[in-house]
């Protein structure tokens, strides 16, 4: 195998970035396993480790990409080799080496747009709160109790737009004290940061604090798993430390206090799909399903794969900005998952997730089969 430094430099290399655990690699073959990958095609996660333990990986190969960092090797590792801060290492290294195999170049368009304008679509930073247009949603202002920050798919996709406006609406009906701060908002920055754009990370996550510092942000309000993670785990790295709420946890809490009625039935089957960052990363299950059973009418049922076993939608790990083959697209197992329970709606939680599932569902034809609907999207018809 081709190594791009001499044996020594490109071990010391790797531990540098994070990826000194490799080490402790027994190949067990645990993380072979329950990876997500062996599902559609042939993956070797031990392979990946042994190669990086050697300074003998392939940083122009494509493997070292396809990682979703959905944590369920992690999980299951009896010698906590830490796979992810291990890719991410590989994918530094690559980075700082100007390595892109194809299906991973449109990582280099992100990060001029994350650069420029703040999100990964390269959009105007003007735009940012259009989605809000005509919902009464007010500019944060120090005293709010919450800042609601939408995420970047949630202001400028079409489709998760009606995720933001749903949930704006269920806070408004709850008469909730939260602000926007629209075009001062960046991009979290988790994604792109498990692409090896380490620089650019702390480049926004910096000029997101101090945005949420110089308008006297507190707590922080979420639809996204990925944001959650980030302003909760990551963010600390900085000092700084915002209570950070995900919109599926509230939602919970505003039910059980009496501040939102449901007043409507769901005549449907539904079941709810784990997102890996707001599942196995951060240990939220309940909440959601919390809500979800208190909705009249609808019969919940589980997938087999739930919880911790849930299976990874494919986008994490910035593959949502990467090419999957349809063959090769996790979400298109989960669907018929849903669909062989029975379900007539799959739920969620997580902006990428629905953005696979909803392409899946596209691709194999069943508009007319299953919906994919947010967890707020299905609250707020019931209101």
């Amino acid at each position: 195998m081709e190594t791009v430094a001499p044996f020594k430099e490109v071990i010391e290399e790797i531990k540098g970035y994070g990826g000194e655990a490799v080490k402790y690699c027994y190949q067990c073959g645990k993380c072979d396993t329950v990876c997500p990958w062996n599902k559609v095609r042939k993956f070797s996660m031990r392979k990946l480790i042994r190669e990086a333990t050697f300074g003998l990986t392939e940083i122009e190969h494509e493997e070292i990409w396809r990682c979703t960092t959905c944590g369920k090797c992690a999980l299951k590792c009896p010698r906590d080799v830490k796979q992810i801060e291990d890719m991410k290492a590989l994918r530094r290294m690559a980075s700082g080496y100007g390595v892109f195999p194809a299906a991973v170049k449109p990582v280099r368009g992100v990060s001029a747009g994350l650069a420029a304008e703040g999100n990964p679509f390269g959009e105007s930073r003007k735009n940012r709160a259009d989605w809000a247009k005509g919902l009464s949603v007010k500019t944060f202002e120090e005293g709010m109790e919450y800042l609601y920050f939408p995420g970047c798919y949630l202001c400028y996709d079409p489709r998760l737009k009606k995720v933001a406006q749903a949930t704006a609406s269920i806070l408004n009906k709850a008469g909730v004290d939260y602000g926007i701060l629209g075009e001062q908002e960046n991009c979290c920055g988790e994604s792109i940061r498990k692409t090896g754009n380490e620089e650019l990370f702390k480049k926004l996550a910096r000029e997101n604090i101090k945005t949420f510092i110089d308008n006297g942000v507190k707590k922080i309000l979420v639809n996204s798993p990925h944001c959650y993670h980030t302003f909760k785990n990551e963010y600390a790295e900085f000092g700084v430390n915002f209570e950070v709420i995900h919109i599926s946890q509230y939602l919970f809490q505003l039910i059980n206090e009496g501040k939102l009625q449901i007043s409507k039935e769901y005549a449907k089957k539904i079941t709810y799909h784990d997102p890996c960052y707001l599942g196995r990363h951060n240990g939220v299950y309940d909440e959601p399903r919390g809500v979800l059973k208190k909705i009249p009418g609808s019969e919940y049922i589980e997938m087999v794969e739930t919880r911790e076993e849930s299976l990874c939608c494919g986008m994490g790990g910035g593959r949502i900005w990467m090419e999957t083959h349809a063959a090769d697209r996790f979400a298109n197992l989960r669907l018929n998952e849903a669909i062989g329970v029975g379900a007539e709606v799959l739920v969620t939680a997580c902006p990428y997730c629905i953005t696979m599932f909803e392409d899946s569902r596209a691709v194999l034809n069943y508009d007319d089969v299953i919906q994919v609907k947010d967890i707020t999207e299905i609250l707020n018809e019931v209101l």
